[in-house]
């Protein structure tokens, strides 16, 4: 499994509507608010052969009220 994290700026005033929408489709393994440039933090994981691209291209930019993102590749947990 691949682990990445992904910071999701919203619409304003929508970043609760994205948070449920994402826990709704159940893609998300951790889900948080956040405070600065960014209103969510969501953990993703992803079986090992799947592109990580192509999976926040269709199925977390799908969401609607999502303005931008941000993707982090993770290598390894300490």
């Amino acid at each position: 499994m691949k682990t990445f994290f992904v910071q999701i700026k919203c619409e304003l005033g929508k970043a609760y509507e994205v948070a449920s929408a994402l826990a709704d489709a159940e893609i998300a393994s951790e889900i948080y608010s956040t405070a600065g440039n960014f209103d969510l933090l969501v953990k993703f994981y992803v079986d090992d052969e799947e592109d990580i691209g192509h999976f926040v291209n269709e199925k977390v930019h799908a969401i609607g009220n999502i303005r931008d993102t941000f993707t982090t590749v993770t290598f390894r947990a300490f």
